[in-house]
């Protein structure tokens, strides 16, 4: 789990390393404050996709279903400023289907913690082969980084934009350009 007293810590510390005073009226529970955002921000770092991703419901069909749309905040490992964006997810069902919100839990799962859009876009693919094992799955992320806004090149609104596909969606153009289609692009 995580830390409070070491994160209080390290905030007291990083304010006095920028000259501010932390006793100061504004400052005063800023540590404790970002140590109970710190539980909530990187709280997928305890959480583990099966639980959401086995509960399954058996189905006849194997028709593609898309979720998207699906929002989610990460932050960045590189500068522990965070990412946003969409998330739109794809799986040709074996037999089995979970429910809808299930797949929304499974981002937040990965989101959740000090992260790179490239990895967690293939974790969240990876998640949904070992645990539903779809015929196929694929994950694309379309998101804003910080770092790119607020710092360095500061580029406002430029997206990235991740996929990975897995099982029949790397064989199968067709169903590739089923899902662009599907999700509007």
């Amino acid at each position: 789990m995580i830390d409070q007293k070491k994160i209080e810590q390290a905030v007291r510390l990083m304010l006095v390393g920028i000259g501010e005073d932390p006793a100061r009226e504004g400052l005063r529970g800023t540590p404790e404050r970002i140590a109970r955002m710190c539980e909530e921000l990187f709280g997928g770092m305890h959480e583990d996709a099966q639980e959401h991703l086995s509960r399954t419901f058996s189905v006849n069909t194997s028709e593609i279903v898309v979720e998207k749309d699906i929002s989610f905040y990460s932050m960045c490992e590189h500068h522990i400023l965070p990412f946003y964006g969409k998330a739109h997810i794809a799986y040709i069902p074996d037999g089995k289907v979970v429910g809808l919100s299930k797949l929304a839990r499974t981002v937040e799962v990965f989101a959740r913690r000090l992260q790179v859009q490239e990895q967690l876009t293939g974790q969240i693919a990876d998640a949904l082969m070992e645990y539903m094992q779809p015929k196929g799955a694929l994950v694309m992320l379309e998101a804003e980084h910080m770092c790119m806004t607020m710092r360095g090149i500061k580029k406002p609104g430029s997206q990235t934009i991740t996929l990975a596909k897995r099982g029949v969606f790397e064989t199968d153009p067709a169903l590739e350009e089923r899902f662009f289609r599907m999700i509007g692009r």
